[in-house]
């Protein structure tokens, strides 16, 4: 497995255990949007915790709401976020 896909499975593990979801990390898409219409149903409320538990697992500071919206966008986007964090 890649060191993406296990940040991937990390992050449907950071979401379902900080956020509390009752789905499993199998049943969470890679690009399954988080937020929006079909998504996973994640408020800013959610959001904002997710920063807390990214910046505490992984070091990543997300400071504006901008780059935020980037990097929410799917499970495979907050890991491609930790990946390039972790190489810089």
């Amino acid at each position: 497995m890649s060191d993406l896909a296990n940040i991937i499975t990390e992050i449907k593990e950071l979401l379902i255990d900080e956020l509390m979801l009752d789905e499993t990390p199998d049943e969470i898409g890679d690009d399954l949007a988080l937020m929006g219409p079909d998504s996973l149903g994640l408020d800013s409320v959610d959001a904002l915790q997710l920063v807390v538990a990214l910046d505490k697992k992984y070091g990543i500071k997300i400071s504006d709401a901008e780059a935020a919206t980037g990097i929410f966008k799917s499970s495979k986007t907050i890991a491609e976020a930790v990946l390039a964090h972790q190489s810089a």
